[in-house]
């Protein structure tokens, strides 16, 4: 792979070019895009880790979107200027590398279900041990597995490419480089590993990814021929989003009191060497307020680790180019940094993703999300039915719930169910079944 291809300003589904009337540069205008966008408000309506607002303030995935792309702009503008002063390179749109994983930073997380990674599990649920798996016997191999594998990466990859009924062609038509550093895993959910069940992409695009991959430039892996190389770029959007995914739970755990000053600071702290220790503490002692000191200690931990995300990227350049760098960046950081998040990532998950705030959240989603797909399949398999036709008439006409296939018509209830904010499903629900449940 090589730059010059791979920084590409073609928009997807754009057969001809239009002029713009401003300054701003072909990926500023995917990110501008994005952010006025229905799909993307609604992520401040959608549960990260942490029940939706209360009397504190804690993170949705708006506000992760928006800080990931934060972070992610400042990897690539990190990469770019060591990338021209290291490696002495210089080609053409090198200097927008950080615009153009901002953009798909802010993307990353739009093809999420509601209630977070419990929604994910929710549909898979559906069809590979609830009512849904009747339907196996009619969808071939590769339609089967995206449905019994759900996942929010390929979702979003639909998201951005799919042109649904009424709306135009190409989806949001985003420039190939910003949709290219959207997919993560890229390839199929047929060629997933067992273990993992993480994929890039349904059967329905992968003529759209790979339509993308020839013109950037990707190649097939040499390992697995049925995976494509890693887009390099997508290993700072990855990175970005470990960071904030990481460091920002910890600090809402704080806010919260799921984890005292005293765990979080030494969490925090772990990061750094004696020196910088000692100058950060000199700073954080100018003020009073707990919150103020280690919100100013979480954002010296997040610069430490875009100084060394960035480095570890441009000492593998030539084996990400290659697409023989078989790791994440995060996995390759010096030993200090590495063994203090490894830290943070235990103290999470015994701590954080395991209370029972985030349990209940979780539980009651996922009853929720069962049951949404339980009548809307059901509906689109029988129209004819009186109170089918009624559910119909709620579905909005993007939907294409009249799709001539069952992969067609099953896509367009996951397409809807999985656009929900955690309130719509929550009200949508008590209206389907009759019942009314605590607010979540």
């Amino acid at each position: 792979m090589n730059w010059e291809q791979l920084l590409s300003t073609k928009r997807f589904g754009l057969e001809f070019y239009h002029y713009k009337h401003d300054d701003r540069s072909e990926f500023q205008r995917d990110y501008d895009r994005l952010i006025f966008s229905a799909p993307f408000r609604r992520l401040q309506n959608k549960t990260q880790v942490f029940p939706l607002p209360g009397s504190v303030f804690v993170h949705n995935r708006l506000t992760h979107s928006l800080e990931v792309a934060s972070v992610g702009r400042s990897l690539g503008v990190e990469v770019s200027r060591k990338l021209k002063q290291l490696k002495e390179l210089d080609f053409t749109y090198l200097d927008e590398i950080g615009a153009i994983v901002a953009a798909a930073c802010l993307a990353h997380d739009l093809g999420n279900p509601p209630f977070g990674h419990s929604g994910e599990t929710a549909i898979a649920t559906f069809f590979s041990e609830g009512n849904g798996l009747k339907l196996k016997p009619l969808m071939s191999k590769e339609e089967w597995k995206d449905c019994t594998c759900f996942d929010g990466n390929a979702n979003a990859f639909r998201l951005l490419t799919h042109q649904f009924k009424g709306r135009r062609h190409g989806g949001f038509v985003m420039t190939y480089s910003t949709l290219a550093a959207v997919v993560k895993y890229p390839y199929a959910a047929i060629h997933a590993d067992q273990n993992k069940q993480k994929f890039g992409f349904f059967i329905s695009e992968k003529d759209d990814f790979t339509r993308i991959a020839n013109e950037l430039g990707i190649p097939k892996s040499i390992v697995n021929t049925d995976r494509y190389t890693r887009y390099p770029l997508v290993y700072l959007v990855e990175a970005a989003d470990d960071i904030c995914y990481q460091i920002m739970d910890i600090e809402d755990a704080h806010k919260l009191k799921i984890l005292t000053t005293e765990e979080t600071q030494k969490l925090f702290f772990a990061f750094f060497d004696e020196n910088r220790k000692l100058r950060i503490s000199q700073t954080m002692n100018l003020v009073t307020d707990i919150n103020e000191q280690i919100s100013y200690l979480r954002s010296a931990v997040i610069g430490q680790l875009i100084e060394a995300c960035s480095t570890v990227f441009v000492e593998n350049e030539d084996a990400i180019l290659k697409g023989s760098f078989n790791s994440t960046l995060m996995k390759q950081l010096p030993d200090r940094l590495s063994e203090a998040y490894r830290e943070c990532e235990k103290i999470a998950f015994m701590k954080i993703y395991r209370s029972s705030e985030v349990l209940d959240v979780e539980l009651a989603g996922y009853k929720i999300i069962l049951t949404l797909l339980e009548h809307l399949v059901e509906a689109v398999l029988h129209p004819q039915k009186a109170y089918s036709q009624q559910l119909l008439m709620r579905i909005p006409e993007q939907y294409e719930t009249d799709s001539p296939t069952l992969y067609g018509k099953i896509m367009s209830i996951l397409d809807y169910i999985s656009g929900m904010t955690d309130v719509y499903a929550l009200d949508f629900y008590r209206k389907i079944t009759g019942m009314n449940i605590p607010t979540l």
